[in-house]
């Protein structure tokens, strides 16, 4: 990926474009429904690229891969100059229910962001809103100075 940085507001920020051309991602069908710093809400619709877990539920290593995009979503946004990706430290999900139903909303939220880490919280939702899973991401920024 591309560093991130300020940018104006009418245009893209670099990573924009990365993060929508990445194959994993139109594979699934990833909508951004929403980015910003410190939150962001991304949805796909449900089916045969998705499904696999109990039930015809959406796949438990699906549900992961969500909650690290979720994060980045909202990870992102809050780069400043001189600061880059440098990846996921450590990922947590809970599985509360099976992800059943026709589309799957994602929420994160960036519960705290260090010069060097960020703390996230993402949860994911059925079509009726019920809590399915929460995720825990830890995220290294990379400071070029």
């Amino acid at each position: 990926m591309t560093q991130a940085g300020p940018h104006d507001d009418d245009a893209p920020p670099p990573w924009r474009a990365a993060m929508d051309a990445f194959p994993f991602h139109q594979y699934l069908g990833i909508e951004v429904e929403e980015a910003g710093p410190g939150h962001a809400r991304i949805a796909l619709n449900t089916g045969p690229n998705v499904d696999g877990g109990i039930k015809g539920s959406v796949h438990g290593g699906i549900l992961a891969s969500l909650v690290d995009i979720a994060m980045l979503e909202a990870v992102f946004p809050t780069f400043e100059e001189g600061e880059e990706p440098g990846g996921t430290i450590d990922l947590g999900i809970t599985y509360l229910r099976p992800a059943t139903g026709t589309r799957i909303t994602v929420e994160a939220d960036v519960v705290r962001r260090g010069r060097e880490i960020v703390n996230t919280e993402v949860s994911i939702r059925d079509d009726t809103e019920r809590l399915c899973a929460r995720g825990r991401v830890l995220y290294k920024i990379k400071r070029n100075a």
